[in-house]
């Protein structure tokens, strides 16, 4: 079970660009890419954890939030 309330969450939005998984974050302003979604999740905990390291940046986030990762996909058709 999550310790934390929702707004005390960092929110990763995942999106494909044609080239690159990429990542914005939300409360913070941390945007991060990779070229595969393990690479991404990988550099998004990274870009987080650099980000957060200034108390500035925090916005009343914990020192150690979790990371809520949220993808957008298209829908195929299945035949």
């Amino acid at each position: 079970m999550n310790p934390y309330p929702a707004e005390q969450s960092v929110k990763a939005y995942i999106y494909y660009d044609g080239k690159h998984y990429c990542v914005r974050c939300s409360p913070i302003d941390v945007f991060t890419q990779g070229k595969t979604l393990d690479e991404t999740v990988k550099n998004v905990r990274e870009a987080v954890a650099l980000h957060l390291e200034d108390e500035t940046n925090r916005k009343g986030l914990p020192k150690n939030p979790p990371i809520l990762i949220l993808m957008e996909t298209t829908l195929q058709r299945v035949a």
